[in-house]
């Protein structure tokens, strides 16, 4: 290999095109196959690019360039090569060498750019086609980066040339060149999708603050594109149709944006963000248009469009045609067939079994517009993308299609009726039990077992769609697609509290099968059509029966009761086909709750088939049932439901009574019952007996209707390890989460501040930078660092100023790894090189790096500068047996440079809590999860603060209590509170938090906070010292062991230095002098207190024990332990008042040692003895 190597760098020196070229493959060849190629990279360097030669080579050098990793004074002879290239007389060379100005790293790029300038905006000028090429392929990939958005805030005369060079880029769409206009096309295209998505450009690998004035930037040059756009729309069509039909695509997406952009009058927002409206060019030039000509340039853009969708070939510019159609069928004045024409043809790509790969993206589509459709198309597609849905394999996406078509369901269901309402033609097919009675999803809605998970998700998803139609709407700043979904919901409930009822009634019409299904022991999905059906029978007060004309009810409201009535009666007759046993219980209670008793008819007391008689067999059925395993019910619930029904039935109706009091009694001499059912029972059948004589007084024993579902897993923890509560809980997330995304979505950084407008403040604030040197050193160093918890990255920025008299020619910055990191290009180590730094100029670079796992990690900073610039060293070195090149390379940069000085810095140290991100999770979730985590960490920290008494309470009414004040950091660390509980107001806290890791694994934290007051208090000390428990449980062992291996570290990152650790060999040592003190009062005060007369003879005993000085320590702790159970029964006969006042009571509750509680109760006894 070496031979070879040494063949390919002597065939590089040589001064023929065709060895060299040769010699550039077969390099290329080997760093394909993963050889290390640096030292060939560095010879065609030297050889190719800062030499003459031809522009194959050229561009086969810049290929070798790519697939390599550099040293920065290689990228330093790479740049001055790329200029010298630029003022070539050939056009293909300059073309190569534009084309690397893509892969510069972003250090060296800036000011290449700005020296550059005036050759790089004659490329646009040259007659050749490659160049004009090149140019505009490669600015159109930089211009659009993030870090020279940043450079462009503090160089104006750069921003004016970026935005020149913007110009020329639009002019270039209308090229002579298809491959130039092309690729002009998609650059634009590029700056409108970096705009539109806000996504942070990650070509130039640093994550930087976007600020104010860089969105005002990109907005002018997204404004001053989309005006170029829509002055030359006739043009650019024209000029699209003479392209080659493979580069049609590319010309879709930026004339869609710029006219979308015009007609909707979002250009008029982005040109106010950009600040350039004011300026008084710039105001003449944006001539508004009226709407009539916003309409016609719209629809010259479908009509252009439009046929591409009919008579393409190409699977991928149908799609791309058809969802850029949908884009502009949103726009005001839009019609439905331009939506319905899009639709068709990606549903035949669907048909047609073509595009497979973007099944996902199809349904989506579709999905997301379907409300743009006339409600006739509506309707006929819904059947269709069930069945579509049905077959989608990635469970986010299918949960996002059913919940934008359980929305449309909705939508259809309310915007017909009320439109009938308003006097137009009924349409047929437009209520939910028409919508959903296709036959595949009627059988699978009525068998009783089924494979697929699919019809449980479309049950829940309907039910949470119908709680969310509940809430308020939303409210729409802005106008878009959201707006108009938010709109046909509003004119179909008309904004009433009520009209969502409607189409909740026939969502538990059409689901009533669900309470038959056997789902493996899934109750979810029929959990959530319960708690739908329990809260319109609350709302229509079905145990009262069916309202009348006179009582004030309208005509739909006796519709809709008697219909609700019809369902409890079909409800009753499926408890016998019930196959879910926890379920059972659940709907007896939901249909005992609410069942109009009164409305029964008393002449069928003996019919079997009578509701009242078949709610009874089954809470039989419940109550004697003991061959129910725990895996498939959960009788303790069971039987505490069917108790609470039968206490409320029995109490409301008098023939319910008399059953149920049967039924009791046989349970309760049954030996199904526990001792506390049996006692349960017994203070039911006293209700029960009481209500039956004093009729008038039933209310005892009933409460009314609350609409709450006690058994959802909101409330209920599931008692019980096994996969299907599991698949429950996954199941549930994942609904949240698109019920969440589609009705309530989180407005992008770039919405917020459009809604904000152009005066606000800056999107995010830069960290405080942290000093890595002493002020007194030759180079003064800061630095902070941004994470990208979406990429897994962290970026350092540092901040070098030259605090010498002196210039500095050159000063290397070198950055090593510990921990996790690691570069992107998997070099050890990073360097920057700064040249000419100025005295008291701040010079600014930035290094940016991987996290593979969670682990403490830092960054290690040196600095080498050299200020003895031409000076030459001591040792000159032996070169003998080196290569003569090699030596006189040496020698010269030696002299150049001189020796360095080498400045070692303090390491930054990444927290550990920055690899955290907060989680979302109930606290029934929570403690649900706690006992599962199985790696555990503990350990004690105190803080102390300031105040004591019922001033240090966390119950103190006005100002901010010193109770949490070592903790107050923790609110602005990546953790989420889950809950907290303040014990006894005065001297303890519970806090729950709960986050994940980058990598996805759990971290749930409690910190259990007992207050213990100074022993100096008379003397003026008002300090209180707070002892914390800290327990972390994580989903890996990996996860505490780096909490655990520096564990001052880790509260250090939580409260920022406010929590000390304590070993676990202080606390014990320091609660064991606290019991000896503890002890010696005791003493003292039972040996000063007088004696009384007269006393029982336990008493006197107890006393001759306590009094007994002369017994060894040790017998008398123990005879103390030995008497503790039979003191504490004395109490609870004698009593428990006590003479202590509240403050004193509350707070000796709250003592955290043991031994504090042993003197409390001491103290407790002579109390008792003195009364």
């Amino acid at each position: 290999m070496d031979i070879l190597f040494a063949q390919i760098q002597a065939d590089l020196r040589s001064n023929d095109a065709l060895r060299q070229s040769s010699a550039l493959l077969q390099a290329l060849q080997q760093s394909a196959a993963g050889r290390d190629i640096s030292v060939i990279a560095k010879s065609a360097v030297e050889e190719i690019v800062a030499s003459p030669a031809s522009a194959v080579c050229k561009k086969l050098a810049f290929d070798l360039i790519r697939s390599t990793r550099l040293t920065p004074d290689l990228w330093d002879t790479v740049c001055s090569g790329v200029k010298t290239d630029l003022h070539f007389p050939d056009p293909d060379v300059t073309a190569a060498a534009v084309s690397i100005l893509a892969a510069l790293p972003s250090f060296s790029l800036p000011k290449l750019i700005s020296d550059c300038s005036a050759e790089i905006a004659s490329c646009f000028d040259s007659p050749s086609d490659n160049l004009r090429f090149s140019i505009t392929e490669t600015l159109g990939c930089i211009l659009a980066r993030d870090d020279l958005v940043t450079l462009c805030e503090n160089n104006v005369s750069l921003l004016d040339k970026v935005s020149t060079w913007w110009g020329r880029i639009g002019q270039n769409m209308i090229d002579k060149s298809d491959a130039v206009s092309k690729v002009a096309f998609e650059s634009v295209g590029r700056l409108f999708q970096e705009f539109d998505s806000k996504r942070m450009s990650r070509l130039a690998g640093d994550k930087l603050v976007d600020s104010e004035n860089s969105l005002a930037i990109r907005s002018k040059w997204v404004s001053s594109m989309v005006d170029i756009v829509w002055k030359k729309r006739s043009a650019l069509m024209a000029r699209s149709l003479v392209l080659p039909v493979e580069t049609f695509r590319s010309t879709v997406f930026p004339l869609v944006f710029a006219v979308k952009a015009v007609a909707s009058g979002s250009v008029e927002v982005i040109r106010q963000l950009s600040k350039a409206a004011s300026s008084g060019a710039s105001a003449a030039a944006a001539v508004v248009d009226s709407n009539a000509e916003k309409l016609v340039g719209v629809s010259d853009l479908v009509t252009h469009l439009a046929p591409f969708l009919a008579s393409s070939l190409d699977p991928a510019l149908i799609f791309e045609v058809g969802i850029n159609m949908l884009y502009l069928a949103d726009v005001a004045g839009g019609k439905p067939e331009w939506a319905s024409q899009s639709i068709i043809a990606i549903l035949t790509l669907w048909d047609r079994q073509e595009f497979s790969s973007a099944r996902e993206s199809i349904v989506r589509a579709v999905v997301t517009n379907l409300h743009l459709l006339d409600l006739h198309m509506q309707v006929s597609l819904f059947r269709r993308l069930l069945l579509m849905v049905r077959n989608l394999r990635a469970e986010s996406d299918r949960m996002h299609a059913l919940a934008c078509i359980c929305r449309t369901a909705l939508c259809v269901h309310l915007f017909a009726r009320e439109s009938a309402r308003r006097g137009q033609k009924p349409l047929p097919g437009t209520d939910i039990i028409s919508l959903f009675e296709d036959a595949r999803i009627k059988d699978d809605l009525n068998s009783v077992t089924s494979k697929s998970l699919f019809r449980e998700e479309l049950v829940a998803m309907l039910v949470e769609s119908c709680f969310q139609l509940s809430l308020p709407l939303p409210e729409q700043k802005f106008s878009g697609m959201e707006s108009r979904v938010i709109g046909a919901l509003a004119y179909g409930t008309g904004y009433g509290a009520l009209n969502w009822t409607e189409p909740a009634l026939e969502v538990v019409e059409v689901c009533r099968p669900c309470v038959k299904w056997d789902c493996d022991g899934r109750t979810y999905a029929i959990d959530c059509y319960l708690k739908l059906l329990v809260r319109l029978c609350h709302i229509y007060d079905t145990r009262g029966g069916v309202k009348r004309l006179k009582d004030g009810a309208s005509q739909d409201q006796m519709l809709n009761e008697t219909r609700l009535q019809n369902l409890q009666r079909e409800l009753v007759k499926d408890l016998q086909e019930v196959n879910t046993p926890r379920i059972l219980g659940r709907l007896i209670w939901t249909i005992a709750e609410h069942i109009d008793l009164e409305g029964l008819d008393p002449l069928l007391a003996d019919d079997p088939d009578d509701p009242l008689n078949i709610i009874i067999a089954n809470m039989h059925k419940v109550l004697f049932n003991l061959d129910a395993a725990a895996t498939t019910s959960n009788r303790l619930q069971d039987v505490q439901a069917v108790l609470l029904c039968a206490q409320r039935m029995g109490s409301r109706h008098a023939r319910a009574g008399q059953l149920i009091t049967k039924e009791l009694e046989e349970y309760r001499n049954h030996a199904a019952a526990d001792t506390v059912s049996k006692h349960q029972t017994r203070l039911i059948l006293q209700r029960i007996k009481y209500v039956s004589n004093l009729p008038e007084r039933k209310w005892a024993g009933v409460s009314e209707t609350r609409g709450d579902y006690p058994f959802s897993h909101h409330k209920l923890t599931v008692q019980f390890y096994e996969p299907s509560a599991a698949q429950d809980r996954k199941l549930e997330g994942l609904i949240h989460k698109a019920i969440l995304e589609l009705w309530r979505p989180k407005p992008s950084e770039l919405s917020l501040f459009l809604a904000k407008g152009a005066n606000s403040t800056s999107i995010k604030v830069p960290p405080t930078a942290y000093p890595l040197t002493g002020s007194s050193d030759p180079c003064y160093i800061e630095a902070y660092h941004l994470a990208d918890t979406n990429d897994g990255r962290v970026t350092l920025h540092l901040k070098i100023i030259n605090l010498t008299e002196l210039e500095l020619n050159r000063v290397d910055i070198r950055v090593g790894l510990s921990g996790a990191l690691y570069f992107m290009d998997g070099s050890p180590q990073a360097v920057r090189q700064l040249r000419n730094l100025v005295s008291q100029d701040p010079v600014h670079c930035s290094v940016t790096v991987g996290v593979s796992q969670f682990e403490r990690c830092g960054f290690w900073v040196q600095v080498l500068y050299y200020p003895f610039r031409g000076a030459r060293g001591d040792y000159d070195g032996d070169y003998i047996d080196e290569d003569p090149q090699m030596m006189r390379q040496k020698r010269g940069s030696r002299s150049e440079l001189g020796e360095p000085v080498i400045l070692r810095c303090q390491p930054y140290k990444i927290p550990l809590t920055e690899l955290l991100l907060p989680h979302k999770i109930s606290p029934v979730e929570f403690f649900r999860l706690w006992p599962s985590l199985p790696a555990v960490a503990e350990y004690t920290g105190t803080y102390t603060y300031e105040g004591s008494g019922f001033m240090a309470t966390a119950a103190q009414q006005y100002g901010a209590s010193p109770f949490l004040s070592g903790l107050n950091s923790l609110s602005s660390k990546p953790f989420h509170r889950v809950c907290s509980h303040i014990i006894r107001t005065v001297a303890g806290f519970q806090l729950c938090y709960a986050a994940k890791t980058w990598h996805g694994g759990f971290v749930g934290m409690m910190i259990f906070g007992a207050s213990e007051v100074s022993r100096n208090v008379d003397l003026g000390d008002e300090t209180t010292t707070m002892m914390c428990k800290f327990v972390v449980r994580a989903s890996e062992a990996s996860i505490t062991k780096q909490i655990e291996s520096d564990v001052q570290g880790w509260c250090d990152d939580l409260t920022d230095g406010g929590v000390e650790y304590m070993p676990e060999d202080e606390v014990k040592a320091t609660a064991a002098e606290k019991l000896k003190i503890s002890m010696e009062r005791i003493a003292l005060l039972k040996a000063a207190q007088p004696k009384k007369v007269p006393k029982t003879q336990e008493e006197n005993e107890s006393e001759e024990e306590d009094d007994d000085d002369e017994e060894d320590y040790e017998e008398k702790e123990k005879k103390e332990k030995e008497k503790e159970e039979e003191k504490k029964k004395k109490e609870k006969e004698k009593g428990t008042l006590s003479k202590l006042t509240a403050e004193e009571t509350e707070h000796m509750a709250l003592q955290a040692a043991v031994l504090q509680e042993w003197h409390m109760l001491c103290k407790d006894r002579k109390l008792t003895k003195n009364n």
